[in-house]
């Protein structure tokens, strides 16, 4: 079930794990197949959300519930997104394979699709107001897909 070269699909899988489906019913393939290592935190607003990741690769975020609201890789990910991105690319060449790149909370957002997140390293995550002031060697080491369609201004 769990694939670390699926495609990376927007607002719907990464992984082959679904978004907003319950992990529930990952965790027999789960357990029995990799090595896990689960995470609680807290948002900000003091709300508990679990990370469960697995094989140092994929984290699956759900609610307490068990509903999963994001999934991310890193670069141990093989899978590839609109088939050209992944992580571990340089900013340099995504911005060569994209027409529009956008920062929002730490965050890139290519091509107004608010549905997958390129994770911005520390410090760049807290001082990078513009995608030009980003060094183009720079590697992008994570990719979140979930619904991020509310930081979209134009909505």
């Amino acid at each position: 079930m769990f694939d670390f070269s699926a495609e990376i699909k927007s607002f719907h899988s990464l992984g082959n794990v679904l978004l907003n489906t319950n992990i529930a019913s990952y965790f027999t393939e789960m357990y029995a197949d990799h090595c896990v290592e689960c995470k609680e935190y807290l948002l900000p607003d003091a709300s508990k959300r679990f990370a469960y990741v697995l094989d140092e690769t994929l984290t699956i975020s759900t609610e307490p519930d068990g509903n999963i609201f994001s999934i991310g890789c890193n670069q141990n990910y093989k899978g590839l997104y609109k088939k050209i991105l992944y992580a571990g690319q340089e900013i340099g060449e995504i911005k060569k394979l994209t027409s529009r790149q956008r920062i929002f909370n730490g965050s890139i957002v290519i091509d107004e699709d608010f549905g997958v997140l390129f994770i911005l390293p520390p410090p760049f995550d807290e001082i990078a107001d513009s995608i030009d002031s980003i060094p183009l060697n720079l590697k992008l080491n994570e990719i979140y897909i979930g619904d991020y369609s509310f930081w979209n201004p134009c909505k």
